[in-house]
């Protein structure tokens, strides 16, 4: 879910983008940005590749199972589709390709792609939370500082 529309329930073109670029990423580090958790530093995949793409160790975070099974696998190839994905999951929605650019860049090897800004829901983990009580929550718990939770209803 795009952070405009979780934060405003504001939907666009642009939202779909957000969708396919998170897609994208989950396929080619094999892993889900729902209840992913790297005990390094990220509290989600998005969060995970950024860092990588940053220290320039972008196939750090491809599946493995896509570099052993295959004979043709060429990495400027996985590099452009993490820097495509990542162009999808720029923060502000303003900033990310149409899905028809996404179409393009994919398709052609020609087209230059801009440098990616980080992306949106890219929380980091301080040092300091590690021992927290949070670190050690289960995937299916639901997640609050002081284990109490306030909902606000509001009609849409």
């Amino acid at each position: 879910m795009s952070p405009e529309y979780a934060m405003d329930g504001i939907f666009s073109m642009k939202s779909d983008v957000f969708s396919f670029g998170v897609l994208l990423l989950e396929i080619i580090s094999g892993k889900r940005n729902k209840g992913f958790y790297n005990s390094d530093r990220d509290l989600n995949l998005l969060g995970c590749v950024w860092r990588n793409w940053k220290e320039r160790k972008g196939l750090e975070i491809i599946d493995p199972i896509i570099t052993d099974s295959s004979s043709t696998f060429k990495q400027h190839e996985i590099l452009r589709c993490i820097q495509i994905g990542l162009l999808c999951v720029q923060e502000r929605a303003e900033d990310r390709p149409t899905m028809s650019l996404v179409v393009l860049m994919l398709g052609s090897e020609s087209t230059t792609i801009p440098q990616p800004k980080q992306p949106g829901y890219c929380l980091g983990r301080s040092p300091l939370d590690t021992d927290s009580s949070s670190s050690k929550q289960h995937d299916n718990e639901p997640w609050t500082v002081n284990q109490i939770t306030i909902s606000v209803l509001d009609a849409r």
